[in-house]
């Protein structure tokens, strides 16, 4: 497997990812979905960072190194249980337009943790300490996103005809 060609692979959609989160924290109707959204984009510049560290130290004949994803970690990533925790019954229910767009950024988040696991299952050493950190921190934004779905679709699901 050329990790190269993995990181490089990964740092395009990691872009595409935190270009989605910007576009549609415009959309968004409700400002907790907003906020979720812009902290997600700054989290995937964080994984933009990351990752083009990994692909500098590989061209330089260097090996993977996760000293730079520890140090994010130990500065307060973006934190799931903390936002997941302040959404009310009222601001599920403010989100039930949003339903389209936080499944799509469910999806997107699980498709990131499983390129990650798969090219980690691959590769050996610091190169596979850095993929599963960031198959970790795909699956911890996975999870957010499943949680403002879930909970916003029951709301939805508890609605009156005609919302």
């Amino acid at each position: 497997m050329d990790v190269l060609k993995v990181y490089e692979y990964a740092l395009q959609r990691e872009f595409e990812g935190k270009r989605f989160f910007e576009e549609n924290a415009k959309r968004l109707s409700h400002a907790a979905a907003v906020s979720a959204f812009k902290n997600l984009a700054a989290e995937e510049q964080k994984h933009i960072d990351f990752i083009q560290d990994q692909i500098s130290r590989i061209k330089k004949g260097e090996s993977p190194d996760t000293t730079m994803g520890k140090d994010m970690q130990s500065e307060g990533f973006f934190s799931t249980r903390a936002i997941s925790e302040s959404i009310d019954s009222k601001t599920l229910e403010a989100m039930v337009p949003d339903l389209p767009i936080l499944r799509m950024a469910y999806l997107i988040e699980r498709d990131f943790a499983e390129f990650y696991e798969k090219a980690a299952k691959e590769a050996k050493g610091k190169a596979k300490e850095a993929l599963t950190m960031l198959a970790n921190w795909e699956h911890d934004h996975e999870e957010l996103f499943q949680q403002y779905h879930d909970k916003a679709f029951q709301e939805y699901a508890q609605m009156p005809w005609g919302g």
